[in-house]
């Protein structure tokens, strides 16, 4: 097993710290010739600065690998574009994408803003359509492509105050699974990891000791398997201090009521309807 990235290229948003910095480093010490991608704005998504890109570029010049830096925005389709000109402009091609880009604007949703609610949807489900829309052909073409989703167990399993976050990293999902199968025949795979680790968006909720035990770094081993050649596609794994597993979505045995059941019967029922024992998990929307 080759676990090594010599001539792929990788794309990497949101590299300008936390995870996507920890898989560009990764990436680029493995052989990979990687673009840093960072809008340099707040865990908000204010602002923006072009040095958290550049100085992840430096330091895997530094350590003797190949990076450029790129400023966009991610949520805006015609900057996205240019994540894939440039890898193209540079290096010919595109093997690795990690949709890495996130904000948080967490409220109830009692109280949340339509506008921060389309601001942190724009950034982590548009932000991975556009990005992906952009490498797209170029994967395709040369029948090679490995894509990462990033998802959270606040979208996979709820949490209070991101309803919007959540809606956004369950939306991911969706999307992986439509292109785990349109990629199939040209070796395109996509996967999604949810991470739990200790970031600047998360940082704060966390007590010093979790913070440690939950560093960046133990989430990335998963992210660059699933960039790999041996790597599966329509997978999601979690990650957090150390520990992995997959995550899926399963459909139970059920129960068969009959084309004349009645609301009573469904109600009668709806333990075995909703009892997962034996459950399977599923390959797509027909399987």
């Amino acid at each position: 097993m080759s676990l090594d990235f010599k001539n792929k290229v990788a794309i990497v948003t949101g590299a300008g710290g936390g995870l996507g910095k920890c898989h560009a480093l990764e990436l680029a010490r493995r052989g990979a010739k990687v673009v840093v991608n960072d809008f340099g704005g707040s865990a908000a998504g204010t602002g923006n600065s072009n040095s958290p890109a550049q100085q992840v570029v430096n330091e895997i010049i530094a350590a003797g690998g190949e990076a450029i830096a790129n400023y966009a925005s991610v949520s805006d389709e015609q900057q996205a574009q240019t994540l894939a000109q440039d890898a193209i402009n540079k290096w010919g091609r595109i093997d690795i994408l990690i949709n890495n880009a996130g904000i948080l604007r967490d409220k109830s949703f009692s109280k949340v803003t339509t506008e921060d609610f389309k601001a942190v949807v724009d950034v982590h489900l548009w932000g991975s359509v556009f990005c992906t829309k952009a490498v797209w052909p170029h994967m395709l073409k040369q029948n090679y492509g490995r894509i990462i989703m990033t998802t959270s167990s606040s979208g996979l399993f709820g949490n209070f105050g991101q309803s919007n976050y959540g809606a956004a990293k369950m939306g991911v999902i969706g999307l992986m699974n439509a292109l785990k199968q349109e990629g199939a025949k040209y070796n395109v795979h996509v996967n999604a990891i949810a991470p739990v680790a200790a970031t600047r968006l998360t940082a704060e909720l966390m007590p010093e000791a979790m913070r440690k035990a939950l560093a960046p770094e133990t989430v990335t081993p998963a992210v660059v398997y699933l960039c790999s050649d041996e790597a599966p596609s329509g997978i999601i794994l979690q990650a957090a201090g150390g520990n992995y597993q997959r995550i899926a979505i399963v459909e139970g045995k059920g129960k068969n009521l009959g084309v004349n059941a009645t609301v009573e019967d469904v109600a009668k029922h709806f333990a075995e309807i909703c009892d997962l024992t034996g459950a399977r998990a599923k390959d797509s929307a027909v399987s």
